[in-house]
């Protein structure tokens, strides 16, 4: 199964791998701390799309444009 989580949510323990899907580290979190197994950029969503989830135009990480995006990008 695959979750989707921010960085900045707890680590639990049911999280098994850990993949970071942006181009930047994000700001106030260090490697330590995130627990990140892979930071991979080529599995993130457009800057298009990216800057509307951040200005709250998308609603949720569950958004299917956000979702598609990232599962075909893993495909390519």
């Amino acid at each position: 199964m695959i979750k989707l989580k921010r960085i900045y949510e707890d680590v639990e323990e049911s999280d098994v791998y850990r993949i970071l899907a942006d181009r930047l580290w994000p700001r106030g979190v260090s490697k330590e701390k995130a627990h990140i197994d892979e930071w991979n950029k080529s599995i993130t969503p457009s800057n298009d799309l990216g800057k509307k989830y951040h200005s709250e135009e998308i609603e949720s990480l569950s958004s299917f444009s956000f979702l598609s995006q990232i599962i075909r990008s893993i495909f390519e």
